[in-house]
């Protein structure tokens, strides 16, 4: 199979019903995963490819995991949180749908998926962002 009938595949594999029955498989143990492995995970967003655009966004999901996870924040739908963690898990796995070996397009699909889960939860991470100033504001107030 040529590079470009890889890349057409996985653009027709990868929708917003792909992140769902992905998310739907999400467990608790998966997203201990995810926070043991988020400087791994991280590194693949700093490479100059297609995930790098989206470097800030995984601050800021990498944040939200970790509160979710340290129960300091739980203002989420699980259908959410898991999204998330499916999205991460997958530009963890190097043998996804297109294997991120293949120069060029080996992260393309990691970037669909990334895209895909922010533009499902993008409400979501508008709470959380807010709960963030907020919580900054009153330590601030009280500090």
């Amino acid at each position: 199979m040529t590079k470009d009938e890889r890349a057409k595949k996985a653009r027709e594999k990868i929708d917003m019903k792909y992140i769902e029955d992905g998310a739907g498989k999400i467990d608790g143990d998966d997203m201990e995963k995810v926070v043991r492995k988020a400087d791994e995970i991280k590194y693949k967003f700093e490479s100059k490819g297609p995930l790098h655009r989206f470097l800030k966004d995984f601050r800021l999901l990498i944040q939200l995991v970790r509160d979710y996870w340290s129960n300091r924040y739980r203002a989420i739908p699980w259908w959410a949180i898991s999204g998330i963690v499916f999205a991460l898990l997958y530009v963890l796995n190097p043998a996804d749908l297109l294997p991120d070996f293949i120069p060029g397009l080996g992260y393309m699909d990691d970037a669909m998926v990334v895209s895909l889960c922010l533009m499902m939860i993008e409400r979501e991470l508008e709470k959380y962002n807010d709960w963030k100033r907020e919580t900054r504001r009153s330590s601030s107030e009280n500090g």
